[in-house]
């Protein structure tokens, strides 16, 4: 049978799904990180690109057994990855790809761009996706695309905004920053009486910390939320520094002065509070007036395998996704920690 392979890989989790030309799911696959800047030397690979292969594998082998068909039944597949932000990154994932045979059409991106497929019908806007990390991604209708690669460094995800926190809480314990609740929270969380403590937790050669640094944003956002000065002006900053990385992703590809969709998708903005989201879209304004900004309601691999679709010349329409969407498989497949 003829089918297609949507992948989306990013810094927490890699996950496949495959596809009939009708749109209905046939299996799915989940593995961990495939980002070949970030993945985690295990089981005797130093190399991070070759774990990050490793986990794209698995996960891309687990969705072609559970939907029993064979890599030579692979029409098209997309390849939607974290980390793919220069040639020789596109060319290894292709090439290992081909290797394979996951597909005899094989498009291989940057994981800012499939989100964009699920926004609009003609895939134009620009995306923000924020979770472990974070990437922007901007396509036109005459097909310019950019992404925003290494030159987000300085404005990245739930680890960031987690780092960021924590500095809160230690210039309002030197009395560099007015008192916060964010202090309280973080105390609670870790189960530790002090600042100090939390400082020795993060910051000691015999016991490292237990917790993964981002598990500390969803506290972050709720004090925003909340009204606490200190975490609000931390999450309005960081918004600001997304959207100012979304208007050049825009000014690139020539949609600064159109009412383009600006797509929201990852787990950071399902965080239930619009601090964030308001600030990136205050910032983006000033640039774009009539912006449309919108939260994903879909997974970022939605849009990859509607792409996917696209590519082998299915006709993409409603009916279409609301077929994908009946299929899709349960949450759990997609879940993170920490939960929102």
């Amino acid at each position: 049978m003829h089918c297609v392979l949507a992948v989306d890989g990013g810094n927490t989790k890699t996950i496949a799904i495959v596809a009939g030309l009708d749109g209905a799911i046939l299996g799915a696959g989940r593995a961990g990180c495939s980002d070949i800047y970030n993945a985690i030397p295990e089981d005797g690979i130093a190399d991070p690109a070759l774990v990050a292969l490793a986990n794209l594998e698995h996960a891309v082998n687990d969705a072609l057994h559970s939907a029993q068909v064979a890599p030579a039944d692979i029409t098209v597949s997309v390849f939607n990855m974290a980390g793919a932000d220069w040639p020789e990154d596109i060319a290894f994932w292709q090439d290992a790809a081909t290797m394979r045979g996951f597909g005899r059409t094989i498009i291989v991106q940057n994981d800012a761009i499939g989100v964009l497929y699920a926004a609009s019908p003609e895939a134009t806007g620009v995306s923000i996706v924020c979770g472990t990390g974070a990437a922007t991604g901007a396509r036109a209708a005459d097909g310019r695309v950019w992404h925003s690669s290494f030159w987000q460094d300085e404005a990245q995800g739930s680890t960031h905004l987690g780092q960021k926190a924590l500095f809160a809480i230690y210039r309002a314990a030197l009395g560099l920053e007015p008192p916060t609740s964010l202090t309280d929270r973080v105390l609670a969380y870790l189960e530790v009486p002090s600042v100090e403590e939390v400082l020795h937790v993060f910051h000691n050669r015999l016991r490292p910390a237990s917790i993964s640094v981002d598990h500390l944003t969803p506290l972050l956002l709720d004090e925003a939320h909340a009204g606490d000065a200190l975490a609000l002006r931390v999450v309005q900053e960081h918004g600001a520094a997304l959207g100012d990385i979304a208007i050049v992703a825009a000014r690139r590809v020539g949609l600064e002065d159109t009412a383009y969709p600006l797509v929201l998708a990852g787990g950071v903005f399902r965080h239930p509070t619009g601090v964030l989201e308001d600030a990136i879209v205050a910032r983006v304004r000033t640039a774009s007036p009539a912006v449309r900004p919108l939260r994903s309601p879909n997974e970022p691999v939605v849009g990859v395998l509607l792409e996917a679709l696209g590519a082998a010349h299915v006709t993409v329409d409603r009916s279409l996704l609301d077929r994908l969407l009946q299929s899709l498989p349960a949450a759990a497949l997609f879940s993170t920690v920490p939960v929102w």
